[in-house]
């Protein structure tokens, strides 16, 4: 066969912040990015339903070795919450099973968001991407098998009323790794009497990541046709800041690049970003005054 083999794109390494809308998923906004940027390899570092907006950062390259870490990172909402049904994807999406003509007083909501922040259990929704015996639980569920997930562990830094209407309520949370906002807007209004559902969300942060850095995929197409895309794709490291530095030379850089370890004097033990004169070169593991690459970054 004559037929050419197709290139498999262009290397291109860091972060780009797309501000999702709504009605699409996230596996199609990172081929969207792909097919705008030419990118080789590409993906997101945390899912957003197809009916949320908001922020959803793109791993690009040697990022999508740093993707896991965005997933751990800490995260923030604004989302509208409707009183007076419950559904069973508890977002807008589902089907209603439940039904109440009460209404909450802005009172009672406020005495109850004590009890939703701090580390507590919380049941996952039924229609979620956890997996049960090998299969995603929305599968399940829509299959009209919803499983009974059991409670785990969540942890809410910050929980505020924004506004309070007659039928609905908006609320800002900032979250751990692990949270349901559905399951938050489920739970408060089980506990207040009168069911609820998630009308609209959106996400403003994950992680370094916040609106102030998101971009449309308009804009990124425009930005790229122009050949103006710099200011929007962030360093590979973003998302390791946490992660202390530590500085190596030149051949100790090569000698990690390579999967081999080195000394190091007057360090303490952990995991560390080697970087040999700014550049990220590895994360690496320290133990004894022994460097050894956990993960090598082929960056230029």
């Amino acid at each position: 066969m004559s037929q050419r083999r197709r290139s498999k794109g262009d290397k291109i390494d860091g972060w780009i912040v797309i501000d999702k809308e709504p009605g699409i998923s996230s596996a199609k906004v990172v081929a969207a990015v792909r097919a705008i940027t030419h990118a080789a390899k590409a993906g997101h570092g945390g899912t957003l339903d197809p009916i949320a907006t908001g922020v959803l950062p793109i791993a690009m390259g040697e990022a999508t070795k740093t993707v896991a870490y965005a997933l751990d990172a800490d995260k923030s909402y604004r989302f509208t919450v409707r009183w007076g049904e419950q559904r069973d994807t508890d977002d807008s999406e589902g089907q209603v099973v439940a039904s109440s003509e009460k209404r909450p007083e802005r009172s009672a909501i406020e005495t109850l968001l004590p009890a939703f922040t701090g580390s507590f259990e919380q049941r996952p929704p039924a229609f979620s991407a956890l997996k049960v015996d090998g299969e995603r639980a929305y599968a399940l569920a829509r299959s009209g098998a919803p499983p009974d997930l059991p409670p785990r562990p969540v942890t809410v830094h910050r929980f505020e009323l924004k506004e309070a209407g007659a039928d609905t309520a908006v609320f800002e949370v900032d979250c751990a790794k692990g949270t349901y906002v559905r399951a938050l807007a489920r739970d408060l209004g089980a506990r207040l009497g009168c069911f609820g559902y998630v009308e609209a969300l959106r996400r403003t942060r994950v992680g370094r990541f916040g609106e102030d850095q998101a971009i449309s995929l308009e804009r990124l197409r425009a930005l790229w046709h122009r050949g103006q895309p710099c200011e929007h794709l962030y360093p590979v490291e973003t998302v390791l800041d946490d992660i202390p530095a530590l500085a190596v030379t030149g051949p100790q850089a090569e000698r990690l690049a390579g999967g081999q370890a080195i000394r190091v004097l007057d360090t303490d033990d952990g995991l560390f970003r080697a970087m040999a004169r700014g550049r990220l070169v590895a994360l690496a593991e320290v133990q004894g005054g022994d460097v050894r690459p956990v993960r090598v970054f082929n960056l230029r």
